[in-house]
């Protein structure tokens, strides 16, 4: 009987949820056509939209909101206008007592950026972009070609949620020195599936996204949470987006397991990212009938590098071996260096499933525990990875350099290789500290020609980037245990720049054997764009505070200057900060058919060669130069731009997904420290809500909140950076060391709270940094934002 009992129970919970919805839509289409019938009858065109509702006796605030929303859909199908702030013109038009709006010509789905006025298909003050949900209250929408973005509240987002693509309407006034807007349609739902914790009460369920730029939870019919209990990490799936009156709605489509389990967090990462966990079966089975075994008259239309000493250096713990290193001396005192980088375009072939996988993944991504590959492990840790004493396919780049390492000769094309050794680079580093063990002088001479390429790039006028990272000892349970810093040595380096040198020469070989120079072969490059002025000089007068100093008054001058503020600050507390800051002061790097360079290290053009285990950008660009070498037409330009955005976009969801990754875990090892336990850090930030710090440790941010600075009133000094105590005159600004205590940790919002147990008095004062004073040498307090006090009581 029991049995009989439950579909019955789920069939009246649908049908509660379809009368509501239906009840819903009904109300809607009732009030829309009582706005419009009182519209018409109003006797003076221009109105208030209070005073309109005030006739219509609508005393519900709830009620309210949706006579609101509701009317501004009337102005967004232009049957009102804004007249000027607050009033409103009604344009008239027929009322319909069907209940049913006029149809209206849909929207293309590839509007522009830019509204076109009247004849195109985008009102004179609507725009399409992306949305960036940076708070709960309010968004901006990021639109192509405007200088600012635009202000949405939250309320006006019409359920778009951050990363979507959106048209949004301009209200004809300004927040925060931006237009503001309302969203009018959603053309591209990103984030149809969220990743949170559910929340099971008994008579309601919804779960709270882990994302953090989705700031409200979604509610779950009972009959759709499949099976999830109180507690469970799901994904999933939006049936409806919120609006002002209700929350969104959906269905768990997955149950990944308890929240905080280690394999079940790492699942819910990926799964929040929409990056892929396992490999479709089809993919498998047509990888493992794959021969192992090289063909004979394959290896007769390559050249043959078997004979002469190869070696690979990698991590210690690394499965594939991409790339590898030859060495020869030649009798006329130069050096033939072959950079051999695993021939994945002989079996990854345009058009099959594997390949059509590999373009949808774009990357391997690499989170703390692990490795998503791009490609099957029978391709990526078995025939394209080039193991020690196996005969491998490769694709080569080989110079002959005198000693200055200077390119006198180069050859690009397909290969044999054979390993003789692998190297970890820990081995490798002390062959060439120690001067001993195998192949001592080969790899000294390949360390010679690595560092005069080095010091040939800052020359040149590359900038010395090197952000902390950091690796974690995990248990059996993937627990954190420990932590370690990786330190780059000339080992590492080593092999870093002849990658470099291979990316680069690939890229001005495809250009120079152009047919015409005019029109250059169509190549996929990887790009840096210049740094944005207005970013530099507050990035310039920023650091001065510190105490440092930029010249951004020209790019070879920046060039420098950034490595010399960079070098000063090594060691120090503010060291990383400065790293990570001048890294987000640069434009992001990514794949382009546009020939413009690389900023960051000075080449004038620039390929991905060397990683197409790794990297789809990279496969495209062998089979490119294959093309090119076989003296193929220039391919066409328009097709292999869009395949680089989609690269670029995978490459930011897998760096976004590892750093979420190496967050949570820096959260959990703190949660497993000395409660009391004492930490070194430094101020990254200061809000109005609290000042970030960063612990130098374990390179793990906290935030100490506003209402545990007990001892004064503070307020927000947004212009020097810091923190103000009103009474004693106190400050905590960006860079000044303090010692702190973890408070509270948040696995699934992985965050940490802490409290202040020590801090100078007085900002450090390095220099002529002397901002902040007034002219007798008082400290200045902080201009009040007016509306809206900064002041936190404690």
């Amino acid at each position: 009987m029991q049995k009989q009992k439950k579909p019955k129970q789920k069939s009246r919970e649908f049908q509660a949820a379809t009368i509501q919805r239906n009840y819903f839509s009904e109300l809607v289409e009732s009030i829309r056509e009582e706005l419009l019938v009182a519209l018409e009858m109003l006797p003076d065109p221009v109105f208030r939209f209070q005073d309109l509702v005030a006739g219509l006796a609508v005393e519900d605030p709830k009620l309210r909101v949706l006579y609101q929303e509701i009317f501004q859909d009337l102005v967004v199908e232009g049957r009102v206008e804004n007249e000027k702030e607050g009033l409103f013109r009604w344009l008239g038009g027929s009322v319909q007592r069907s209940g049913k709006p006029k149809p209206e010509a849909p929207f293309p789905a590839e509007v522009p950026g830019k509204a076109a006025r009247k004849n195109g298909t985008l009102k004179a003050d609507q725009f399409t972009g992306k949305v960036e949900h940076v708070n709960k209250g309010f968004a901006y929408v990021v639109v192509q070609g405007l200088e600012r973005d635009i202000y949405v509240d939250t309320d006006d987002l019409r359920g778009a949620i951050d990363g979507d693509e959106v048209k949004v309407q301009l209200y004809g006034r300004r927040r925060n020195d931006h237009e503001q807007g309302r969203v009018v349609e959603i053309l591209n739902d990103v984030h149809q599936q969220v990743v949170g914790v559910l929340s099971h009460g008994g008579r309601y369920a919804f779960v709270r996204p882990d994302n953090r730029r989705i700031y409200e939870p979604v509610d779950i019919p009972l009959n759709e949470i499949n099976g999830a209990v109180n507690g469970d990490k799901v994904i999933v799936e939006l049936t409806s987006r919120a609006s002002r009156s209700r929350p969104a709605l959906g269905k768990v489509t997955s149950v990944l397991g308890k929240a905080g389990d280690h394999n079940t967090e790492m699942h819910a990462i990926l799964a929040e990212f929409g990056l892929p966990n396992e490999f479709p079966d089809e993919i498998i089975t047509e990888a493992e009938a794959i021969p192992e075994q090289i063909d004979p008259s394959e290896i007769k239309g390559r050249k043959d590098f078997r004979k002469v000493l190869t070696v690979t250096i990698d991590p210690v713990d690394a499965k594939d071996f991409d790339d590898a290193l030859s060495f020869k001396k030649l009798a006329n005192g130069n050096t033939e260096v072959g950079v051999h980088i695993a021939d994945v375009s002989h079996y990854v072939r345009p058009g099959t499933p594997i390949d059509a996988e590999a373009y949808q993944r774009g990357t391997s991504v690499y989170l703390v525990d692990r490795t998503v590959p791009m490609l099957p492990e029978k391709l990526s840790n078995n025939l394209c990875s080039l193991r020690p004493h196996e005969d491998r396919l490769a694709f080569s780049a080989v110079f002959e350099m005198n000693p200055q390492a200077e390119v006198v000769k180069e050859w690009f094309g397909r290969t044999v290789i054979h390993s003789d050794r692998r190297f970890a680079y820990e081995e490798a580093q002390e062959v060439l500290e120690t001067g001993t063990g195998d192949y001592a002088d080969e790899l000294k001479t390949l360390n010679e020609l690595a560092k005069s390429l080095n010091r040939e790039r800052f020359r040149e006028g590359a900038i010395n980037f090197e952000t902390t990272e950091v690796k974690f000892v995990l248990d059996e349970t993937g627990r954190p245990v420990g932590l370690t810093k990786k330190v780059r040595k000339d080992a590492h380096k080593l092999i870093e720049e002849f990658m470099l040198l291979a990316n680069k020469r690939v890229a001005e070989f495809v250009f120079r054997i152009s047919k015409k120079k005019s029109e250059p072969n169509t190549m996929i490059y990887r790009i840096h764009e210049p740094p944005d002025q207005d970013k530099l000089n507050t990035f310039s007068v920023f650091v001065a505070r510190l105490g440092y100093s930029l010249d951004v008054s020209n790019e070879e001058k920046l060039a420098k200057s950034m490595n010399g503020m960079l070098h000063k600050a090594e060691g120090k507390p503010e060291q990383n900060l400065l790293e990570t800051l001048a890294v987000r002061t640069m434009a992001k790097a990514r794949y382009s058919t546009e020939d413009i360079g690389h900023f960051g290290l000075a080449f004038q053009r620039y390929s991905h060669f060397t990683s197409p285990i790794r990297r789809y950008p990279d496969l495209m660009a062998h089979r490119l130069l294959q093309h090119y070498l076989d003296k193929g037409a220039s391919v066409d330009a328009e097709e292999l731009e869009k395949k680089c955005m989609h690269c670029s976009e995978r490459e930011r969801l897998a760096t976004d997904a590892e750093r979420a990754s190496i967050k949570y875990k820096q959260v959990e090892y703190m949660s497993l420290q000395e409660e009391d336990k004492v930490y070194e850090g430094v101020i990254s930030g200061v809000t109005e809500f609290g000042m970030f710090v960063e612990i130098s440790e374990t390179a793990s941010e906290g935030l100490v909140r506003m209402n545990d600075l007990n001892d004064d009133y503070y307020e927000v000094d947004k212009e020097n950076y810091r923190l103000v105590g009103e009474r004693s005159g106190r400050i905590f600004t960006f860079g000044d060391p303090v010692k702190v205590r973890v408070k509270e940790t948040n696995l699934s919002r992985r965050s940490m709270d802490l409290t202040l147990v020590d801090a100078f008095s007085v900002s450090r004062r390095r220099g002529k940094a002397t901002a902040g004073k007034t002219g007798k040498g008082k400290i200045a307090k902080p201009k009040r934002d007016k509306g809206r006090s900064a002041r936190r009581r404690r």
